[in-house]
């Protein structure tokens, strides 16, 4: 029996950055999910509600590559007070072939953050204005982090503004990617100020009450929300999904019971069969993105199962390429 790849978060925190690679990694699987026979079964999902928790499992098969990955991942959003991280978990890479198991790659969440960044910037780099030079993230966590730093890799990115709940964290954080991007980045404690001044908006936290409203969008931003991946989180007013021209999921069965089309669906605003072209579509070609300089465009990201098959591919091929990891036969 062949040699199995064990990964750790250190091995791969070397093999794959948050670059054009990851980014264009992402791209291509979200192209095969609207041109391919992709199999990707619902999101198997549990709370651990006693101590905010929750865990999901994604998987796919995809059509031209000839492994697919089981990813678990855990996000326990009390674990900070413990001196935990909030996320966690580990992807499993079969072959799609025979079924046996061919890596272990023990990222604690790292390819998850890698890959989310990376559908953020495909999303960005198909609906957001090719000028678009300001943002706002609203959430100072790691996620916030990265969303940003990904959007500087496609877009024209001078200035930036964070906004989060917690005015020391965004504050830290703007301090830290200013240092890091060598863009203007503040801290706002004006929600409403932040999002009005922006190009790109990009909510990254796990609130179950909108953070962002709808009067504060004006003509020609790009939203990417990728907070509400779970059935009680909102981070949008239902109203922006009105206004948005067009209005993306990243999987159209999953944001109608997941994502920000769920509670639109819900508050009566949107019929539950009505269809949108899904991101993948705009990426193959097959569906029209922005139309217009003035346009609202909205990005649903609830997470896919094929972002994770590709990412894990990714660094196996890099681990093999490198030579990095451990060989284990049983």
């Amino acid at each position: 029996m062949a040699a199995i790849k064990i990964l750790t978060e250190s091995d791969l925190r070397k093999l794959v950055q948050l670059d054009l690679d990851a980014v264009d990694c992402v791209e291509k699987a979200f192209a095969a999910l609207a041109t391919t026979d992709v199999v990707m079964p619902d999101i198997l999902s549990m709370q651990i509600k006693p101590y905010n928790g929750e865990v999901d499992v994604k998987t796919a098969y995809v059509p031209g590559i000839d492994s697919f990955a089981l990813k678990v991942s855990p996000g326990f959003f009390d674990n900070p007070k413990l001196g935990l991280p909030s996320t966690s978990g580990l992807m499993v890479l079969f072959s799609a072939r025979t079924g046996m198991v061919e890596a272990l790659l023990l990222d604690n969440g790292y390819l998850t953050d890698v890959r989310t960044a990376a559908a953020g910037a495909v999303a960005a780099r198909h609906l957001a204005r090719e000028d678009a030079a300001s943002a706002c993230v609203v959430g100072a966590g790691t996620q916030g982090r990265l969303q940003l730093k990904a959007l500087c890799l496609v877009r024209p990115v001078k200035q930036a503004v964070i906004w989060a709940r917690d005015a020391a964290k965004a504050q830290k954080a703007s301090a830290e990617l200013q240092d890091e991007l060598g863009i203007t980045v503040q801290a706002s404690g004006d929600a409403e100020a932040a999002v009005s001044s922006a190009d790109v908006v990009i909510t990254t936290t796990p609130s179950a009450t909108p953070v962002l409203k709808a009067e504060w969008l004006r003509p020609g931003q790009h939203v990417t929300a990728m907070g509400s991946d779970q059935e009680h989180k909102n981070e949008l007013d239902p109203e922006c999904l009105l206004r948005a021209d067009p209005y993306v999921p990243d999987r159209l069965s999953q944001t109608r019971i997941l994502g920000e089309l769920r509670t639109a669906i819900g508050a009566g605003l949107v019929s539950d069969d009505r269809q949108f072209a899904e991101l993948g579509a705009i990426v193959a070609g097959k569906a029209t993105g922005r139309s217009s300089d003035t346009a609202i465009t909205v990005a649903d990201l609830t997470g896919t199962g094929v972002q994770d098959t590709a990412i894990a591919n990714f660094a196996r091929s890099q681990a093999i390429k490198s030579g990095t990891g451990t060989d284990f036969s049983n």
